[in-house]
Order: C-alpha cells, then structure tokens, then sequence
C-alpha cells in the first residue's frame, strides 16, 4: 500500500535572519513548508492561527530566551527542537525534557539538523494520531456514561430491570435510527428534572 506524503510544516523562530534562510536551505521544499518570525510573541500568534507540525526555536530569541516559550508551546500536538548553544545543552535540556521537547546543542552539521527535523515529524504525525484516539475514547466514555445514567434512572423512575432499561434504550435507538447517547440524554432530560 503506497502511502501518500505530507508537506510538513515548519515554523522557525529565529531572531536572526540569517540564520532562518540557512536553516530553511537545509529543508527540502518537497518535504517542508518553511515560515519564520524573529520573536516568542509573533510565534505565539502564529501558532494559535495556524499550527505548524513542527516548530524550530534557534534561542535566545528578540524577546526572552525561548525555554518559556518552548514549554508553553509543548501543549500542542507539534514537534519541537529547542537550538541552544553547546554549553548552555546539559541545563536547557534538563528543563524541557519533561515537556517532550528536543534539545539540540549549535552549531551541528546538516545532518544532525535534517535528521532531528525528521524525528520532530515523526513525532508530530505520533501526536496526532494519540490525540485523535483520545478524542475517541473521551466520546465513547460519555456515551457509556450517559446511557448508564438513563438506565439507571429508567430503573429508578420507571422500576425496569437493568437488562429491560438496556433493551428499552437499544430498541427506541433502531426505532428512530440515532445513537444511543441520543435516546440516553432524551431519558435523562425526561426523568432528571
């Protein structure tokens, strides 16, 4: 099965623009959608009208340092590298590691770079997939929770056994042909009142 490829986007926060059209060279254009901003604020922005996949932070940045920044961002579904100079690595890795974010010490080769932007992809595309899952699994608990309440309350008001409260709000589901949870918040807006 042939698997269709993705653009993945990138977003570089660097303050220097130099180093934004060197790092931007060293992605393929095929592979990566490349935009950039020189500040944390700018980013932020950026990030809340269009999330990228991945999120390149070349510290420190215009405006503060970007382990704050990287932190805060790390609540999205994105890959990020966090680009620190070599002797500042041990401290700044330390701080973030718990947040998933990658640290990656400067200067390094191409190499190194493109390899670490691949690995942010790929856990990027790994995050997403977890969060749609999760997603689907919260609305699965909320579907069982509200026909557990609609049974139980059919059993209560209405002194129906577990397994006819069960039937009742399976077959009045087939009947008019919508979701259980339907026909559970039906019951629960009827009978808890």
């Amino acid at each position: 099965m042939a698997l269709i490829k993705q653009t993945r986007r990138v977003l570089i926060v660097s303050s220097g623009t130099k180093t934004f059209e060197y790092f931007s060279s060293l992605l393929p254009q095929s592979d990566f959608s490349v935009e950039g901003c020189g500040s944390a604020n700018e980013a932020r922005r950026l990030l809340i009208q269009t999330p990228p996949d991945v999120l390149i932070i070349d510290t420190p940045l215009q405006d503060e340092f970007g382990v704050e920044f990287a932190i805060d961002a790390s609540e999205m579904s994105i890959g990020i590298l966090l680009l620190v100079k070599a002797d500042l690595y041990d401290k700044v890795s330390y701080d973030v590691e718990n947040s998933g974010v990658l640290t990656v010490s400067k200067p390094n080769s191409r190499q190194v770079f493109f390899g670490c932007v691949k690995l942010a992809s790929a856990l990027s595309v790994r995050l997403k997939k977890m969060e749609t899952k999760n997603k689907s699994l919260q609305e699965k608990m909320a579907d069982i929770r509200a026909v557990n309440r609609a049974k139980w309350l059919l059993i209560d008001k209405m002194n129906m056994s577990e397994q006819d409260a069960h039937y009742f709000i399976e077959k009045r589901a087939m009947d008019a042909r919508i979701p259980r949870r339907e026909v559970a918040e039906s019951i629960i807006r009827t009978y808890d009142a």
